[in-house]
């Protein structure tokens, strides 16, 4: 199966930015890892457009699947990283799909003055909230956002990735497989890309080297029933 043209543009771009890295790096969990995407590099015009719109085609195309997201009305970004995503997305949506929803963060801490809180943006309180996320390799960050949410009186309904490494974790359970039992099912975490595709796309450029270590890696630790 072919990749799309803006997950296609995606690995590109974050090639490009330096990014997305083929080679030997360690991850906070200990593994050895043949590649490496630091989303916090993207972060110029051109490529923080191709990163939001991607977010935006996954929701839209996520809305009209079965399984798939139910209809939500904010869009919800982790502080730090995850902010200017939102913020992108929220435009991309409306502008690219007809989608109109607000768009809310986090503070890393409360405020006591002023509107206080811990959240900015469109009151989460009593709204269906989809949350972004770049990278899920334990899920802290998603269940981070859930819990603020939570406790600012919303409901997560969803969340989307930007890459799912497709691993499995230290007790053998796919980190997806958890978020989405914790927000209803099936449908519930679509990505833009998972390492799958990045290995498509290293096969179609005949980039044998670094797609013989990825396919090492996923026969050491994938989760088989992502695929």
């Amino acid at each position: 199966m072919s990749l799309e043209k803006y997950q296609t543009e995606l690995i590109e771009h974050g090639m490009a930015a330096g990014a997305l890295k083929f080679g030997t790096f360690t991850l906070k969990s200990g593994r050895s890892s043949p590649y490496f995407f630091n989303a916090g590099l993207l972060a110029s015009g051109p490529v923080l457009d191709t990163l939001c719109s991607a977010y935006a085609a996954t929701v839209a195309n996520a809305l009209k699947s079965t399984p798939g997201l139910p209809q939500f009305d904010v869009l919800f970004g982790p502080a730090y990283k995850g902010i200017p995503f939102a913020a992108g997305t929220a435009i991309l949506l409306h502008r690219e799909h007809g989608i109109d929803v607000g768009f809310a963060y986090d503070r890393k801490e409360a405020k006591d003055h002023g509107e206080g809180g811990i959240t900015v943006g469109t009151p989460v309180r009593g709204k269906r909230v989809l949350v972004l996320d770049d990278v899920a390799t334990a899920g802290t960050a998603i269940r981070g956002a859930i819990d603020t949410v939570k406790r600012e009186g919303g409901e997560v309904v969803g969340a989307v990735l930007m890459l799912d490494r497709q691993e499995v974790g230290k007790e053998g359970k796919s980190t997806m497989a958890e978020v989405e039992e914790l927000l209803g099912g099936k449908g519930r975490v679509p990505t833009i890309l998972k390492m799958k595709d990045l290995m498509k796309w290293l096969a179609d450029h005949g980039r044998k080297e670094e797609l013989g270590k990825m396919q090492e890696y996923w026969d050491k630790y994938g989760a088989k029933e992502s695929a």
